[in-house]
């Protein structure tokens, strides 16, 4: 019998890419690019942006004036960087505003609001009742759900918005007979195909194209007709996949760890839980919550602090309605374990954020202002680009920032980035500088869905309880379509000069 391979866990996996990442700062030397700062227009007014100047790469240099080689040490004190502190440095870095501190925070929050929404047994109660309602056409709400999720990632770059929908998406789907990998579909893969695909993204395609130094916003119509393609497909596959577990239950890559859920919908089904006025309430402030979240973002540019602090109110707000209806039994000190039991769950999610930052901490930061192995990686690629043809090198674009997306997962700042020296380089191959932004924002968008160093895909992965490993040998042929597609649009945008 043929032994089966065991997926290495998270852990495992990000310890060796360290391990890589620390081999290269001994191999590659370290430069870096002068920087300028550029205005572009948008609809909002003059935006500002500290960007590398093309042409302007220099290697740092040791006291021989040859290229210094910064090899990282296994240990350092005084705080400095080093292989054995990568966890706690990726813990500790960035700020309120996102990787690491703000997603971490983030994750926690969330987790812990929603710990205290699915102990009024709300959730249990909604899924019961709402299978009852729409027994034999759960299928219809997949492509409604996808459509919304895509929506929201094309119009205002949503995508930490979907950790929490994913707390309660996740066990209706799998109460419905499908599994936690179609509510990862609905709800995470979904947002991120609007990312990648998007016509107005302010946190993508707008800063790339201001960057680039064409039109904010510009060539709405050919990336529409992209997002309705990729968004449409994105919906077909998901139906498919599910109907194929619904009939085999068993062939889902995650059909044990599903059996929390399973068990947890099953014991509440014995119940026969009445979907209370109490319960109805709670599902009130979430669809009131979650409707202040999405116009405080569109509207008001809320981001990761205003976000946590609705959903501290969501939590306690459900809490308090829960101990006066009795929901579950619920008691004040209830409110308080709870929160911190959701915490717990997504721990090993928060967890993974940091480590995931740790690795481009120790290739140096994404600074392009200060030496690091990434600026020289990019200053190398660039110089391949440039002697391919227009549509080779348009798609190497393309597989050249999925690549590098592994490293800098902020949309923004890859833009920051990659565009300065991407834009200029497309003039001297004839790539569109479109083409270039499209380029961009597609291996940006497309490969959050599958990169260990993304938080987001994490944390969902981590209230889904699926392991990256297994969600990655799932999730590869799907990339593999997706970067298929995607290059057929790039090429088409050389074909017909995209501008």
């Amino acid at each position: 019998m043929k032994k089966k391979i065991k997926i290495p866990d998270t852990y495992v996996i990000i310890f060796f890419v360290v391990i890589f990442a620390a081999l290269l700062t001994y191999l590659v030397p370290v430069g870096n690019f002068d920087m300028e700062t550029i205005e572009y227009a948008t609809d909002a007014g003059m935006k500002s942006r500290t960007v590398p100047i093309p042409g302007s790469f220099k290697y740092a240099l040791n006291s021989l004036g040859e290229p210094l080689r910064k090899g990282i040490p296994i240990f350092a004190a005084g705080g400095a960087m080093s292989i054995t502190n990568y966890i706690f440095e990726g813990l500790v870095s960035g700020d309120k505003w996102g990787t690491a501190v703000g997603i971490i925070a983030f994750i926690l929050i969330t987790g812990g609001a929603f710990g205290i929404i699915l102990k009024t047994n709300a959730v249990e109660a909604g899924i019961l009742n709402m299978i009852k309602k729409t027994k034999g056409s759960e299928i219809l709400l997949i492509p409604l759900v996808f459509f919304l999720f895509s929506l929201g990632g094309a119009v205002f770059g949503m995508g930490e918005e979907a950790i929490p929908f994913a707390m309660i998406l996740i066990p209706i789907v799998v109460g419905m007979g499908y599994d936690s990998i179609t509510g990862i579909f609905m709800c995470y893969i979904s947002t991120q195909i609007g990312f990648g695909t998007s016509w107005m993204n302010p946190f993508g395609v707008a800063i790339a194209q201001g960057v680039a130094g064409i039109p904010v916003l510009s060539g709405a119509m050919f990336r529409i007709f992209m997002w309705l393609f990729f968004t449409v497909f994105g919906m077909l596959y998901t139906m498919r996949y599910a109907k194929k577990v619904k009939a085999n239950p068993e062939s889902s890559i995650s059909y044990e760890t599903d059996k929390f859920f399973r068990d947890d919908f099953k014991a509440q089904e014995a119940q026969d839980i009445e979907f209370k006025l109490g319960h109805k309430l709670v599902f009130l402030i979430i669809f009131l919550g979650m409707s202040w979240i999405v116009w405080g973002v569109v509207f008001h540019g809320y981001y990761l602090p205003e976000i946590a602090a609705q959903f501290t109110i969501m939590g306690i707000s459900s809490g308090i309605v829960g101990v006066i209806f009795k929901l579950n039994n619920m008691t004040i000190n209830d409110i308080a374990t709870s929160f911190r039991k959701g915490a717990e769950d997504l721990i090993g999610a928060a967890l993974v954020v940091g480590m995931a930052k740790g690795i481009v901490l120790v290739l140096g930061g994404i600074d392009a202002n200060t030496p690091t192995v990434l600026n020289t990686i990019l200053n190398s690629v660039a110089g391949v680009l440039g002697n391919l043809h227009a549509s080779v090198s348009a798609v190497a674009m393309y597989f050249f920032q999925s690549l590098f997306n592994f490293f800098v997962v902020s949309g923004s700042g890859q833009a920051a980035l990659t565009m300065p020296i991407m834009a200029p380089l497309s003039d001297l191959v004839g790539v569109p500088r479109q083409v270039a932004v499209l380029a961009f924002q597609l291996g940006d968008g497309f490969t959050n869905m599958i990169v260990p160093t993304s938080g987001i895909l994490m944390a969902i992965l981590g209230i889904a309880k699926v392991d990256w490993g297994v969600w990655a040998k799932k999730q590869i042929k799907f990339q593999g379509i997706l970067f298929i597609l995607g290059s057929i649009f790039v090429i088409f945008g050389v074909l017909t000069n995209f501008s």
